[in-house]
């Protein structure tokens, strides 16, 4: 399980994408979430706009498994 770690309360699933590297832009993130399943906590969720904290497990289908820790 990969870290990935942020400085603010919470991130957007978009903007976790590319700090994880699983998107080169922040625009990507529309068409990669239509395509990609998305695992957050156990639970199925695309939305782009989906605040994650820390302690929060994303598994990202192809990509694989991240946990959002906080610096």
């Amino acid at each position: 399980m990969k870290e990935v770690s942020i400085r603010t309360e919470y991130i957007e699933l978009g903007k976790f994408l590319k700090l994880a590297d699983c998107i080169s832009t922040g625009g990507q993130a529309k068409f990669f979430l239509q395509e990609t399943v998305i695992h957050i906590n156990g639970e199925a969720d695309n939305r782009r706009g989906r605040k994650l904290y820390a302690g929060d497990k994303v598994e990202v289908e192809g990509q694989g498994m991240f946990v959002v820790t906080r610096e």
